[in-house]
């Protein structure tokens, strides 16, 4: 899609493009996260023109095998909504949020029941901390984007700098 360029994320879910320039019309349905407008998302679709020049956008092409939501076994409510998080859209395919982290403020325990897409518009440091008392420190830079598998449990503190995400939940 992209003239030759390489998408930064694929999988059989999601091809996830990182652009500054107008992609070719889209094969699929997508979500453009713009990284110069902070907690927004937009709807793109099929044969739609993705991307603008000069504007660096994360492209998320949806493609055609739906995810379904696992049940929810854990005791734990699910990841959204949650304080500090604002839904932007939702569709069949998506529910896209608007979340940040408050430093030394833990979400609650929480089940991920769908995969998700996280574009982080922020540089810090989250600890993730699952039930069992694990904890693993992710380093988060502005403009990466990494894939969420659902079937996750866990808490997260911001424990340095700020964290600021577009989270993509798959449906």
């Amino acid at each position: 899609m992209a003239h030759g360029a390489e998408p930064i994320l694929d999988n059989e879910h999601v091809t996830v493009w990182d652009t500054a320039v107008a992609l070719p019309p889209s094969p699929h349905n997508f979500v453009e996260v713009s990284l110069s407008r902070k907690g927004t998302a937009k709807l793109g679709h099929q044969g739609d023109r993705p991307g603008k020049a000069g504007s660096r956008t994360i492209v998320i092409e949806l493609k055609d095998l739906p995810v379904t939501p696992l049940a929810n076994e854990t005791g734990y409510p699910l990841a959204f909504p949650r304080k500090h998080a604002r839904k932007l859209l939702e569709n069949a395919q998506v529910v896209v949020w608007d979340s940040v982290w408050q430093p030394g403020e833990p979400t609650p325990m929480h089940f991920h029941d769908k995969d998700a897409v996280v574009v982080f518009e922020a540089t810090g440091t989250l600890k993730s901390t699952t039930p069992d008392g694990k904890s693993v420190i992710n380093e988060i830079q502005f403009g990466n984007v990494r894939f969420g598998a659902r079937n996750r449990t866990h808490s997260e503190v911001l424990v340095s700098g700020e964290a600021h995400a577009v989270i993509t939940e798959l449906k």
